[in-house]
Formats: C-alpha cells, structure tokens, sequence
C-alpha cells in the first residue's frame, strides 16, 4: 500500500473519529472478545472514568457482571449481524440509578464480515418512568373495573362488545371469551336488544343516556339497575363506541316510590290524596274537549255519629271500607280520591248525563254496601265537562254544591248540578 493510500485512510478515519466525537450520544466499539477498543468523548462521560481505564477491557470489567448479563444476548445476535437494543437500569455512576436504552449494531469490515460492534446508549429514564406509572394506572384501572360490582362494557360502533367486566360475565352467565366480539343483541337476545337499542342510537349519535329498568341480576333476583349510556369521542370529536355502566338502585326507587306514594295516595284510604286529586282533575278537564268527564262528589251521611258513638277507630274503618267500596264500583280508569275528612271525588270519563246518573246510583249503592261494620249511606252531587263546567275549579263547585243540595234533602241520594235543589 502506498504512502499516499495510507494517508488517504487515515484521513478518513479521523473525519470519522471527529464526526463520532460530535455526536453527543455515548458511542463505544467492541471487538470480538468484548473489549471496547475505541470511545467518543460522550461516552467518557457516560461512563465516569477517564478513557484509559475504559479501553481494552470488557464490558464485564467496566460495568461489572451484571450489565454483561443484560447485553450478553444482544452482543451476541450484532456480532450475527443484526441490530437489536436492550434496556437497563445504570448504577455505575453513583448517582441516582438511570434508565437507559442501548443500540447494538455490527461493524463490517471490507469483506463484509462482522469485525466489530458498536453501541449507542440513549437515556430513557423519563420515559421509562412514566410508562411505568401508565401501566400502574392501568393495572389500578383493571382491578377497579374487574372488582366493581357493578356490569361495565364497551361496544364499537357496531355494537360488538369490546370489553366486559367480571360483573357483567355474572349478570349474563356467559364468559369473557363468549362475549367479546359478538353483537350485543346477540348476547342479550332480540327482545332485550329492541328495549336498549334507541338508548345506544342516543349515545352513538354524542348524548349521554340514562335508562332504569326492572331485570333479573344473578343470584339477586328483582332488582331495579340504571343503565348509563356514555359516548366515547375520539381527539376529532367523532363518537368511536360507547361505555355502559349498570348500577344497583332498587333499595333507592323503592324509597323513592314509597315516597312518592305517599304523596299522592291518602295514608288512611289508599285511595288518591287531595294534592293528586286535583291533579287529576286539572288534566282532565284540560283535555274534556274531547274526552268528556263527570266529577261525582261524595259525602257520607252520619259519619259523625259513627266517630261520636263508636270511636275515630271505627271511623277509620268505615272510611277505608268506603274507599275499597268505590275504587271497586269504577273502571281501572277511572279515578278515586280522598277530598278530606269524609268526602270523596269520583272522576271518570263519561259522555252524557244519563250516563253519569247511572254511575251516581251505582256508587250509592257501593256505598250502602261497604263492609265497614255499620250501615253507612252517602249523598253524591255531581257534574260533566264541559257540559257543566269547563275549569277545574267549577266543575268541583258544582259537584259540591250539587252533594250539598242532596244532603238537604234527606241524604241518600244523587243529585245532578241541574236538578230541582227542593221538594
């Protein structure tokens, strides 16, 4: 070779040597015993020991037989003539340890054989850290979906369920295995997919929705759930797939429509409260346009002497006996309530008069019938809307004045707001 050739080379080498020097990355070149015979400045550095200590001994001797076992495979598959990389946690510095992702690359010589490897270290200690606390967060977050008692799931767009927890494996008695990727009509059967379709068509078109029903959960029985229909938006705001989340609250609609019950139904009768009375009443004649009513008021005769002679107890009787009496005497429909004390309202859609005469003598009788341990009658006014009235307010003066001309007249009667009101 000659002196110019030489030259040429060493040229070369040293452009290569000042680039690698450049580089500010931890680049070392090992021969096939695993000595590192050449170093850049970075690479000093990253170590923390001058380069004369560095040069000519094993990764082994530098870093101790620990990193050897880490690098070991990855030295092995680059001297094969691939290019891998491992990670490993670096204590050799003294500082706090270091997360670190080391390339290892062959280096070839002129007939294309591998002569040497080459490693690129790359601090990825930040990254590693936070991937570490995603994947503590999402094994937290698998516990929590997995060991909630409460059904969850998600479906795609195409309703196929994408995940279930181990409460919703329960409920349906199905394993993990046989739920994901079938339609979810599929899984709960055509008449329960008709039921929560349009819930799931609400959510996929952005609403969040919530739906509670009446079902049968595993080993419970009855139970009131609520189902939550939540989309899921992707970073352009389209929806990808739903979330659902079922949740007991039986133990809560029961309270509440205890609540609600006695709101509207009398405590003593059973029958409809005053409040939920007019209620009724306001709705009714809102609409007698069309759906003529008649509004019956009914006030028994000698209640007072039933309260004096017998007791309130025997009073209460006969009032609970009276309000079975009438919620009997009329159809499903039809409306029974509580006005106060010993007066009752019969509301129930008729079309004319005769036809509410006739429903007045049969509540008469229902009353003369009642099984209340004493013999109780009744005087009964009553009116129609629109005929008679067209507010609330004056059909029930009517029906009551109408009650109070009955009573006049010696009880035990009906009387319409038109009738004669003396004898």
């Amino acid at each position: 070779m000659t002196l110019t050739a030489v030259q040429g080379i060493d040229h070369r080498v040293g452009a290569i040597e000042r680039l690698v020097e450049a580089i500010d990355l931890p680049i070392g070149r090992w021969d096939a015993q695993h000595r590192l015979t050449f170093c850049n400045t970075p690479y000093v550095n990253w170590a923390g020991r001058p380069r004369e200590q560095l040069l000519g001994r094993t990764l082994e001797e530098i870093y101790g037989p620990a990193a050897w076992n880490a690098a070991r495979e990855a030295f092995g598959k680059a001297f094969a003539g691939a290019t891998v990389s491992y990670e490993r946690l670096l204590t050799h510095r003294g500082d706090p340890p270091r997360w670190a992702r080391v390339q290892v690359f062959p280096g070839m010589d002129a007939a294309g054989r591998v002569e040497a490897v080459y490693t690129i270290a790359f601090d990825i200690h930040d990254d590693v850290i936070a991937r570490e606390a995603l994947e503590a967060a999402r094994r937290r977050l698998d516990r929590f979906t997995e060991n909630i008692p409460y059904p969850l799931t998600y479906v795609d767009r195409d309703f196929r369920l994408c995940f279930v927890n181990r409460a919703y494996v329960q409920a349906t008695g199905l394993s993990a295995e046989q739920l994901v990727g079938r339609h979810i009509g599929e899984v709960r059967g055509a008449r329960r997919w008709e039921e929560h379709r349009p819930y799931f068509e609400r959510a996929l078109a952005g609403e969040t929705v919530h739906y509670a029903r009446l079902t049968d959960l595993a080993h419970l029985g009855p139970r009131w759930v609520r189902t939550t229909y939540s989309p899921d938006f992707d970073e352009a705001g389209r929806v990808v797939g739903i979330y659902t989340s079922t949740i007991d609250v039986h133990e809560l609609t029961l309270a509440r429509q205890a609540l609600e019950r006695s709101v509207e139904r009398d405590a003593l009768t059973d029958v409809l409260s005053r409040r939920a009375l007019m209620d009724r009443i306001d709705q009714a004649v809102a609409r007698c346009a069309a759906e003529p009513v008649a509004l019956f008021f009914v006030d028994l005769d000698g209640f007072k002497g039933v309260n004096d002679a017998l007791g309130h107890r025997a009073g209460d009787v006969v009032l609970a006996a009276v309000a079975t009496a009438l919620a009997r005497a009329v159809r499903g429909e039809d409306t029974v309530g509580r006005f106060g004390g010993d007066e009752f309202i019969v509301l129930a859609r008729l079309g004319d008069r005769a036809a509410a005469a006739a429903l007045a003598e049969h509540l008469l009788d229902a009353v003369r019938r009642a099984p209340c341990g004493t013999h109780i009658g009744a005087s009964i006014g009553y009116a129609l809307a629109p005929a008679d009235a067209d507010t609330a307010f004056e059909l029930v003066r009517q029906a009551d004045d109408a009650m109070y001309a009955a009573k006049r007249l010696g009880g035990n009667r009906a009387l319409h707001c038109t009738e004669p009101r003396s004898r």
